[in-house]
């Protein structure tokens, strides 16, 4: 019998029995030494929620809308990368997941899936996340495929100047499909379960690049063409561009400076998320709920601030939005669950997550996730010495006790 499933990170151990060692370390990992990737998780843990307890919390609301779109709870399903490369047609369930759940969906660039795919397979308008390219056809098709799909809102990522060094993904020699090596043959024919699931996949490549370019097929040649792409020049101009060209909403992703927030709000941005990327750009970064509070106080409510960066329980979705954001996006959470249970795991993670939003919110006294009282996320208090109020130490009774 199966170890029954109690949360996010239960998940994470069953994908990462599930996944070969070069799929679940590029689920998993970030760049450089991962100080980035791991203080976004400690810094939410660090963080207390204060309780409350002579209040009704018998009716607790927890929806909200997402530019404009509801949410059952606040939360989007964040875009990832190669998910399609976890489970077979893996963007398209976890797409029906977060329709069937009641939450936005965002599909990846670097989907394995297409926009059309995922189109296809769900009545509920989507999002897209956009990664701009030196060569502007590329992105105008991307842009027009979106529109035409009924993609309600476009994420444009910002923090993709140069490639984070991801020193796994390196090591394991990464490709679409996975390239076999002495070095990890062996680990994927172990895990057959996983290999054979991926035999349904329809895809084997990069979907929403394949047709646009011929290097879509190896993720070596694809990261090269990438890196030639990369725009060091890219800029408030760039970004205006597409604000110009796309009539639907606009959320920009990498928002990590309060400078970078006030022009989003200038150029008519609809949403901003303050995000570093999982931890997978710029390693040695300070944690997205670090500088979250400044950049929710620069602009006030003239934008929607959306939260990413660490997410894998409740507490951390009330601890994100006591902290100001409006709601909240997950990638690796829901990851795991797609390759643990394909789209029965991605219902299994946001039902977890729904569930301890709703006991943290009883627990704190809290009946609607939008109106948090200050105070009841903060930092964790300093010890103090038993004693007297205010006597800065033990009592003398106590001290002599131990004389």
């Amino acid at each position: 019998m199966s170890t029954p499933i109690s949360s996010v990170f239960d998940l994470e151990a069953r994908a990462r029995k599930r996944l070969p060692a070069v799929i679940f370390d590029y689920v998993h990992g970030g760049a450089g030494m991962e100080l980035t990737l791991q203080r976004n998780q400690d810094d939410l843990c660090a963080l207390a929620l204060r309780q409350h307890d002579m209040r009704d919390v018998s009716h607790r609301q927890m929806s909200v809308k997402m530019v404009g779109e509801p949410a059952t709870i606040p939360l989007a399903i964040g875009p990832t990368g190669l998910a399609g490369l976890t489970w077979a047609n893996g963007e398209v369930e976890a797409a029906k997941a977060a329709e069937h759940f009641g939450v936005p969906f965002c599909l990846s660039t670097m989907s394995i899936c297409s926009i059309e795919d995922v189109a296809d397979a769900t009545s509920r308008p989507f999002w897209f996340q956009l990664y701009l390219m030196k060569e502007h056809k590329v992105n105008e098709s991307l842009i027009r495929r979106a529109h035409e799909a009924g993609c309600s809102a476009l994420i444009l990522t910002l923090d993709l100047h140069v490639q984070g060094k991801r020193w796994a993904d390196a090591r394991n020699g990464l490709s679409v499909p996975p390239r076999l090596t002495l070095h990890n043959t062996w680990d994927i024919l172990s895990h057959p379960r996983w290999l054979v699931g991926m035999a349904r996949s329809k895809r084997r490549t990069f979907g929403n690049l394949q047709g646009e370019l011929k290097q879509a097929k190896n993720l070596s040649a694809l990261t090269q063409w990438i890196e030639s792409q990369f725009d060091p020049s890219f800029d408030l101009d760039t970004v205006k561009w597409v604000r110009k060209i796309w009539d639907r909403k606009l959320i920009l992703k990498g928002i990590m400076h309060v400078d970078d927030a006030r022009l989003a709000v200038d150029i008519g941005a609809d949403a901003i998320i303050v995000s570093n990327h999982g931890g997978r750009q710029l390693d040695g970064a300070p944690s997205s709920i670090s500088v979250l509070p400044e950049i929710v106080e620069a602009v006030g409510d003239r934008i929607e601030v959306f939260f990413d960066g660490g997410i894998r329980t409740g507490g951390d979705i009330v601890k994100a939005m006591g902290y100001g954001a409006r709601a909240c996006l997950s990638g690796r959470a829901w990851l795991y669950g797609l390759a643990a249970e394909g789209m029965d795991g991605v219902l299994c993670a946001l039902h977890l997550l729904e569930q301890e939003l709703s006991d943290c919110m009883a627990l704190t006294g809290l009946d609607d996730v939008a109106h948090i009282d200050p105070g009841v996320v903060t930092a964790q208090p300093a010890l103090r010495p038993p004693g007297r109020p205010g006597s800065g130490g033990p009592s003398p009774e106590l001290r002599s006790a131990y004389r």
